[in-house]
């Protein structure tokens, strides 16, 4: 269901949705209260919804809708006003699961990486919708060790996937933290930012996560607010220091380099990564050149497979990864693909993540 009092974005959302295989459009309105009556009668798996509407806002409609369907997917479209982003970012804590900018007339909200982000969160969200509850973690009574793993713990699912095999953790202690996040990542990493205080103050930490331009600036103010700490997105050539925390900006990709002996952020305008800009992958990467096995690496909540190959090149510096877990995931995608692919020292749910990390930093790594 496409909710949007703009024809124009609800005739962009249609032709992309119905050129899908697997996907329709049950019905495309222009007011929230339209909405309210359709939604029964369509039984949609996912809403997009326009937070400025005449007679009834998206904020209003949010709770209106999740309470006659509280398994629908809802995701927010908006315009890159910082009053928009602010309320998006609301609206996540009120139960919508995405937010993306709102389609228009302009090139950049229409290309081809747009569109793949925007179908993308539709089809994924939407299979989240008709997915059975999440799998449970059993432990093993007695671990396998596979070839070539020595030493390695299994987790075995309840499902067809092949078992997941979890690396020792290092023994060096890390001296940053770096985060990458999608679709579910804003609450997440408040969830856990808020907890982190004393890791914070002795280690920077360095998020990449999937959002706009001035969403990303309102998320740092958000977490500036909820740690007490120092949060702000990154600027091209300044120091990274213990005490902060930087996110990268909405639409640029942000590394680190080192220049006299100091770690500095580097922010640049190079092609998308897995059509996502800012990329995981780019910051997992330096941080892994700068730091090496002082690294920890903590992969959160989001599709795609953004993140596993920068995982990769920190664990293959010395230092290790930590991954979110199916069930407290909104999307299983980029925790999963580090899960599978071997990366992860720690998989777990989201309450038990910032306690973990506490321990790492303090040298309790057991």
């Amino acid at each position: 269901m496409v909710v949007d009092d703009s024809a124009i974005a609800r005739g962009f959302v249609r032709r992309w949705v119905e050129t899908e295989d697997g996907m329709e459009i049950v019905a495309s309105l222009q007011t929230a209260r339209e909405a309210l009556n359709y939604l029964e009668r369509t039984d949609p798996d996912v809403v997009v919804l326009d937070i400025e509407m005449p007679d009834m806002d998206g904020i209003t409609a949010l709770p209106l809708i999740l309470q006659k369907r509280p398994d629908v997917a809802v995701i927010i479209a908006s315009t890159l006003t910082r009053r928009n982003a602010e309320i998006s970012l609301r609206a996540l804590s009120l139960g919508a699961l995405d937010c993306i900018q709102k389609p228009d007339a302009q090139g950049a909200v229409t290309s081809e990486s747009y569109r793949h982000a925007l179908v993308t969160r539709i089809r994924e969200l939407g299979a989240r919708a008709r997915r059975v509850p999440a799998i449970t973690k059993i432990p093993s009574v007695e671990p396998a060790t596979p070839k070539g793993k020595s030493g390695a713990n299994i987790l075995a699912f309840v499902n067809t996937r092949e078992p997941i095999s979890l690396r020792p953790m290092p023994t060096t202690a890390p001296r940053v933290l770096v985060v990458g996040s999608s679709t579910g990542g804003p609450q997440a990493l408040t969830e856990i930012c808020t907890r982190l205080g004393p890791v914070i103050d002795q280690a920077p930490v360095l998020i990449t996560q999937h959002m706009p331009p001035t969403f990303t600036s309102i998320l740092a103010e958000h977490l500036a607010r909820a740690t007490g700490r120092p949060a702000q997105e990154a600027e091209d050539g300044e120091p990274i220091c213990a005490g902060h925390i930087y996110i990268a900006p909405g639409h640029r990709h942000f590394r680190v380099a080192r220049t006299n002996g100091q770690p500095v952020a580097i922010l640049d305008d190079a092609p998308p990564v897995h059509f996502c800009k800012p990329a995981v992958d780019i910051l997992f990467s330096s941080a892994a050149e700068v730091w090496g096995a002082w690294v920890l690496g903590l992969v959160l909540t989001g599709m795609g497979t953004d993140g596993t190959g920068g995982a990769a090149d920190i664990v293959a510096s010395g230092g290790s990864i930590i991954a979110q877990d199916e069930a407290t995931s909104i999307v299983w995608g980029m925790p999963g693909s580090v899960a599978q692919a071997g990366l992860c020292s720690s998989i777990l749910p989201l309450n038990e993540i910032a306690p973990a990390i506490t321990h790492i930093f303090t040298g309790r790594r057991a």
